[in-house]
């Protein structure tokens, strides 16, 4: 799995022209399911997310996660961080996971944010949204539990 993480002020996604989310300060997270991917990803995934300490206190500027904030998070599924561009000029997307088992990950995921009390919003898996957000930093990390 993969996720391409970005600490917000605030964030909303849209789909046709509807809001069907929208957070406050916290982390606004796209989500990719790779073929392979397991519960057991999902859920590290979702707790490498809380547990990231890229919000400011008064000593430093990364040193406070986001469970200590009490910050909230926008997950929005996003099969493209599968792609494989080495060749050519045309990505391929055969790494992501089918539609069926990514959903399910994709909701594994944000049943494990959750169960820990997080607050989260999220996309319509599948969809075609329009995605807002007023990155505060700019912090953007990705994650991928291949390598965490």
């Amino acid at each position: 799995m993969r996720a391409l993480i970005q600490r917000v002020s605030r964030a909303s996604v849209s789909v046709a022209d509807d809001e069907v989310a929208a957070i406050g300060a916290g982390l606004l997270v796209f989500l990719g399911v790779i073929n392979g991917d397991t519960h057991r990803e999902a859920a590290r995934l979702a707790d490498k997310t809380m547990g990231l300490r890229i919000f400011p206190d008064d000593k430093r500027p990364m040193n406070r996660s986001l469970k200590d904030i009490e910050g909230q998070v926008l997950v929005v599924s996003q099969f493209t961080l599968a792609a494989d561009a080495r060749r050519g000029m045309r990505p391929s997307f055969t790494d992501a996971a089918p539609p069926e088992p990514a959903k399910m990950l994709y909701e594994h995921y944000i049943e494990r944010l959750e169960q820990a009390g997080v607050t989260v919003g999220r996309g319509l898996f599948g969809a075609h949204m329009a995605v807002l957000l007023e990155n505060d930093g700019p912090v953007t990390i990705l994650l991928d539990t291949d390598r965490i």
